[in-house]
């Protein structure tokens, strides 16, 4: 009696007929006419070599060992092969099922941090399940050679889980989607008819549109899109007061304009608290939300610019910091950045809010690349993690109705290592990259076209997207893949920089002009593609959350501890200068500004804070950052604590409330854009929090001049 030891360590009686099957399977993979009595003469061999070991037990690997050996050496050499080919496929399968069973173990015990803001509960364990599970389909079925990129860290395919259900962003035209009315599905919403419904109604298309989307959503242009409902509701308030009193003049309306403050106030902290409280994407987290405000058209826009910036300062019910939405302040000169403004108010109460809340982030309208867009009457917009939409090479530019669709990330640094400080090799290599960068958003693209509107039935059925107005149910998405930006992304320019030239754009001249260099090498083939493939091709600053952690711990794997690139647990995120590398505002700024333009993708910059800073400070890092360069997206970090108990604002310093004494205190810092719970962040995250220094650190140094 023989007996085979099966890999799970279960033992069975040995049975003949599966070798047989097995190499009658391999002959009929290449169409081979293999004869029953063949298949039964090379099974016999098999038997044959096993009796001849005098085995008393022995393990499928040793037997399929003997097949393949047996098929080899007695003239069936393309059926060996084929079995050899089919042991090694199915090898493949139940690596990625035991890889599978080990990710899903794993999230019973807790949710990883790709996702600073994603929860861990029951909703987001099994969220987190299913997504490991169409990672592992995704990989399969797509060419080996663009699996094997992703899989050994080459390049990243961010969001696999979504990469044959949906797109990533969008920037929701609020005002028109408010004024028609939606149907999200169960019924339609009448158009809105007072600001304290087009209030709430904008919450739900936040979270309504995420619910068919990976990435997150962002209101285009949210003072002006709700200054109509705010005179609709002042004139029904007038309608009333005139009905029950009478039209007696100036004091009605005083009255009326009272109240009508109070409603407003009202409705903007009703937004702050639902986009705190409400849940998306099967309740895993709260929507992903950007609001862009800041040059207003009316006095009415202008009152909710205002009266929104007052109540996020406010903050939650005890003061706690809201999370979302991310706030993009809108800069210009003539419209609210010099006294002389007419909306420099609004600017003043931006900065004074960023000082105590980290939001508002700014955006300079000025930069040359949004002025030129500016002067034709298109209002640059962003996403709070620095996506950024403008050009459209398939119909009218600006970011309204449109988003990304995917990006794909280039682990720069490994490019940087392979080339062995031979600067002439690492652009050859990094065509290399950008190849199969484009290949891969062309086979996700080919992927995509395949869905129907019906799949994403309320972005694309009910028409916020581009290029979705005259689509039916059942047409392809195709036209709406045409109308947003394709993002090929970096890593780790630092590391990079450091690999090749032994400095990074810190620290010399030399080190800065190859930065820029390299980025533009990223944006010329963007472009030169754009025009080829007729797609929206952008060059895109990676805003890398968990992706930091990964390239590096996979590099460290392969090339071990290599100083100033991977001795540490991150890289650092896109062009950003090393966040552990002392520098004044100054010079941070003045470094990273020019990979602004260069990153037609998406940018930003943060400015690192020591302590609390007051509004003054702040006004003075964006006028300089506004006035003097031509930076756009930017941001003032720092990290806030309060107390859980009574929310009261505590140093960083400290560990216990002053107030109530309490020890329960929550941190809060800035990651990829957005605000995070602390611990809430990866590990990569952790590690890159830690080495943060302050830029208005008085031992900072004085860089080189540019």
């Amino acid at each position: 009696m023989l007996y085979v030891v099966k890999r799970d360590g279960r033992e069975v009686q040995f049975d003949s007929i599966n070798i047989t099957n097995a190499i009658k399977g391999s002959a009929e993979e290449i169409a081979f006419n293999l004869k029953e009595s063949e298949a039964i003469e090379l099974t016999q061999r098999v038997i044959e070599h096993i009796e001849n070991k005098g085995y008393e037990k022995v393990t499928v690997e040793e037997i399929q060992n003997i097949v393949e050996d047996i098929l080899l050496q007695n003239g069936h050499k393309p059926i060996g092969i084929a079995y050899s080919n089919y042991r090694k496929e199915r090898t493949k399968i139940r690596e990625i099922k035991s890889d599978l069973m080990k990710s899903i173990k794993s999230i019973g015990i807790e949710t990883d941090r790709d996702n600073a803001n994603v929860g861990n509960n029951f909703s987001s364990k099994l969220l987190r399940i299913a997504s490991e599970s169409n990672k592992w389909h995704n990989l399969t079925m797509m060419p080996k050679h663009l699996a094997k990129a992703h899989e050994n860290g080459d390049i990243y395919y961010h969001d696999l889980d979504s990469y044959n259900l949906t797109t990533n962003c969008l920037n929701i035209e609020t005002g028109k989607i408010l004024s028609k009315g939606f149907n999200t599905g169960y019924g339609t919403i009448l158009p809105a008819k007072r600001i304290e419904s087009a209030a709430e109604l904008s919450c739900i298309l936040l979270q309504s549109t995420q619910n068919d989307m990976f990435g997150g959503q962002s209101h285009v242009d949210f003072d002006n899109d709700m200054a109509p409902f705010v005179d609709m509701t002042r004139q029904e308030i007038l309608s009333e007061y005139k009905e029950e009193f009478g039209n007696t003049g100036t004091d009605i309306e005083k009255i009326a304009e009272k109240k009508l403050n109070r409603i407003v106030h009202q409705s903007m902290q009703g937004i702050v608290y639902n986009l705190n409280t409400m849940h998306s994407r099967a309740g895993s987290q709260v929507p992903f939300s950007s609001i862009n405000l800041g040059i207003p058209r009316s006095e009415d826009a202008a009152m909710v610019c205002k009266v929104f910036l007052e109540e996020y300062e406010k903050g939650l019910g005890k003061g706690e910091q809201p999370i979302f939405p991310n706030i993009i302040f809108r800069v210009k000169e003539g419209v609210n950045r010099e006294p002389n403004d007419p909306y420099y108010y609004l600017y003043e109460l931006a900065c004074k809010v960023a000082s105590k809340r980290m939001n508002p982030m700014f955006m300079n309208l000025d930069a040359d690349f949004n002025k030129e867009y500016y002067d034709q009457g298109i209002v640059a917009a962003t996403m709070g993690c620095r996506t950024y939409i403008m050009s459209n090479i398939n119909g009218e530019a600006g970011p309204g109705a449109r988003g990304n669709i995917a990006p794909t990330t280039i682990n720069l640094p490994r490019v940087g290592i392979l080339a062995k400080e031979n600067v002439d090799k690492f652009f050859s290599l990094l065509d290399n990259r950008l190849e199969l960068a484009r290949e891969s958003l062309l086979h996700r693209y080919d992927i995509l076209k395949k869905l129907k509107v019906k799949d994403l039935p309320f972005v694309a059925g009910e028409h916020l997207m581009r290029g979705s107005e005259n689509l039916n149910p059942d047409d392809s998405i195709e036209p709406i893949l045409k109308q947003g930006t394709w993002g090929i992304g970096f890593i780790g320019l630092a590391e990079t920089l450091n690999a090749l030239i032994g400095k990074h754009h810190g620290e010399s001249k030399e080190a800065y002009e190859l930065g820029i260099k390299i980025v533009s090498h990223i944006r010329e083939f963007c472009d030169k593609y754009k025009e080829i493939d007729r797609l929206n091709w952008s060059c895109y600053a990676t805003p890398a959350e968990g992706l930091s952690g990964k390239f590096i711990l996979q590099d460290q794997n392969v090339f071990g501890q290599i100083k100033g690139v991977t001795d540490k647990d991150y890289y650092t995120n896109s062009y950003h200068v090393p966040v552990g590398y002392k520098l004044s505002i100054k010079d941070k700024i003045d470094i990273e500004a020019p990979f602004h333009k260069i990153c037609n993708g998406g940018h930003i910059t943060y400015i690192e804070m020591d302590g609390y800073p007051d509004p003054e400070s702040v006004k003075a890092i964006i006028d300089y950052s506004y006035k003097s360069t031509n930076i756009s997206y930017i941001g003032i970090n720092f990290h806030m604590k309060y107390c859980r108990k009574c929310g009261e604002r505590i140093e960083a310093s400290e560990h216990s409330c002053p107030k109530c004494g309490s020890k329960d205190i929550q941190g809060i810092s800035r990651v990829t854009g957005y605000l995070s719970l602390d611990e809430r962040f990866g590990s990569g995250k952790v590690a890159e929090r830690k080495d943060r220094t302050s830029h208005n650190d008085e031992k900072h140094i004085n860089t080189y001049k540019l």
